[in-house]
């Protein structure tokens, strides 16, 4: 086997003594790890950092064994994030959810629209925003999406201002109102395409995407949810950085 792809790094673990072992989330190949001699020199401390961008070959000799790569460093993100501890926690968050959720080498498609999207606007104000369309469209890719497109009680298309952590399906206003607390809200932001939520919608999106994939994906795999995922929604409500009102 042999490709050349580009990627951001999300896991790094040592192996020997110079030796490096990296997991990239790629468009063409979605999750590729591979061993990297010398990852671990000194002249290669600013290249192998969680979040930078990377142009790499990979080759294996036999199909079943670990590639091999080699790469080089595209565009550097790491400085973006170990600045800021808010968006340093996004990127913890992103990194564990992407590895444990992404397929080993298969294609992202358009998913990866929201990858590049997270890493791209990272110094934007409200970053969380675009973290937070990672998170919804992750359902979608893995198969657990959610059903929005009409009341599951009444059939309406009008009015939708909940979310059943049930079904996932859609609820309207006027069947919702009375179990609202237990219902999440409408994400009507991200199906709209804004950019500019509320600090409480993109907290409330959070919560959602957090119990869908604890509950239709870690669950059902028998895997542990990222304690570093787990607090994200906090940000939203404590850090500055987040740029949300």
């Amino acid at each position: 086997m042999e490709f050349r792809d580009e990627g951001y790094i999300i896991k790094m673990r040592k192996h020997g003594e110079t030796g490096l072992i990296l997991t990239l989330i790629c468009r063409a190949r979605g999750k590729v790890t591979g061993y990297v001699r010398h990852g671990l020199s000194k002249k290669n401390l600013s290249t192998f950092q969680l979040g930078n961008l990377l142009e790499f070959d990979a080759f294996s000799r036999v199909d079943d064994n670990m590639l091999t790569l080699r790469p080089e460093l595209k565009t550097s993100f790491a400085a973006h994030f170990l600045s800021d501890a808010g968006r340093l926690r996004g990127l913890s968050s992103f990194c564990a959810l992407a590895d444990a959720c992404m397929p080993e080498l298969q294609s992202l498609e358009n998913f990866y629209a929201y990858v590049d999207d997270f890493f791209n606007l990272i110094d934007e104000d409200n970053w969380v925003t675009y973290y937070s369309y990672f998170e919804y469209y992750l359902l979608d890719f893995l198969g657990i999406g959610l059903d929005l497109s009409a009341c599951a009680v009444t059939g309406t298309t009008e009015n939708l201002a909940y979310v059943s952590p049930k079904s996932g399906k859609a609820v309207c206003a006027e069947v919702g109102f009375p179990y609202r607390n237990r219902l999440y809200l409408y994400p009507h932001y991200i199906l709209n395409g804004s950019k500019t939520p509320s600090a409480g919608e993109v907290s409330d999106l959070l919560d959602m995407t957090e119990f869908f994939l604890r509950k239709n994906f870690f669950a059902t795999h028998n895997l542990k949810f990222p304690q570093c995922r787990a607090n994200l929604a906090a940000i939203v409500k404590q850090e500055p950085s987040s740029g949300l009102a």
